[in-house]
């Protein structure tokens, strides 16, 4: 995110809007924050009532989910465009919705303000990435819950860029693909003024919250075994028990998506 006056291309917009509001959005944002209720009762954490941070708001399909359930949500995004929809999208909740032009570096919300900061399929297009991670971890309580979901480095599958593997590109190839959507292909990544710089694993991104006092959860341990049947729930163990298991199951899964819990 580089500028809070930040226009969008039409198509870019156009695109996010449609999408945005098609039925299989509203049941993976249903799917989040059902995860991160459930994950908060588990330690004995309120659920209801909540304030939530959504960094990278987009046309806020994930913050409506939040505010339908009764809770407070506080948006962020760098497109006006987006923003501006996302407000019309939730008018009907009044002030216990509040969504800001901004940069996801610097939010304008002070320290240890939410209960559950939201940083949904944001942290591969900002630039400072590190500061990005270091102020979601600074608006949330202790004892408050982050979300991240995010590229994933070790699966070749990816939404990002029109190009097949380009997860596994050398930097060098994904430099060039990058400075091409930038300049004489935007179409590349969908016209995306901020296409996707980075790219993460699951490994990396735990280690980076725990230098911030973040315990992280990758989607395996953060997965609900018990409302599985019997071959679902040997698999998680598996998976949650063997090294290599855990590892090829992240080869296999687009994204990189964790769950942390800032110490008490």
């Amino acid at each position: 995110m580089q500028s809070d006056s930040h226009n969008n291309d039409p198509r870019f917009v156009e695109y996010y809007a449609r999408e945005s509001a098609t039925a299989a959005a509203a049941v993976r944002a249903r799917s989040v924050m059902n995860a991160l209720v459930r994950l908060r009762n588990r330690r004995g954490l309120a659920t209801n009532k909540l304030v939530v941070s959504d960094i990278g708001c987009n046309t806020g399909t994930q913050s409506r989910c939040w505010l339908e359930a009764g809770h407070v949500v506080r948006g962020l995004d760098i497109s006006r465009d987006l923003v501006d929809l996302a407000q019309q999208r939730s008018a009907e909740f009044g002030e216990r919705c509040s969504y800001e032009v901004g940069s996801a570096v610097s939010t304008p919300w002070s320290d240890e303000s939410c209960d559950i900061c939201l940083v949904p399929e944001l942290l591969e297009h900002v630039a400072d990435w590190e500061s990005c991670l270091r102020e979601a971890v600074r608006v949330l309580r202790r004892g408050g819950t982050l979300y991240i979901s995010t590229t994933n480095i070790l699966c070749p599958v990816q939404q990002e860029f029109a190009l097949p593997l380009y997860s596994w590109y050398p930097p060098g190839l994904k430099r060039y693909f990058l400075e091409k959507t930038l300049t004489t292909s935007p179409h590349l990544a969908n016209f995306a003024s901020f296409p996707a710089f980075h790219w993460f694993s699951p490994y990396q991104l735990s280690a980076e919250l725990r230098q911030l006092g973040v315990e992280a959860l990758d989607r395996f341990d953060a997965m609900d075994a018990e409302s599985k049947g019997l071959a679902a729930r040997f698999v998680i163990a598996a998976l949650r028990g063997n090294r290599a298991l855990r590892f090829m199951g992240h080869v296999f899964t687009p994204s990189t998506a964790l769950v942390g819990f800032r110490e008490p």
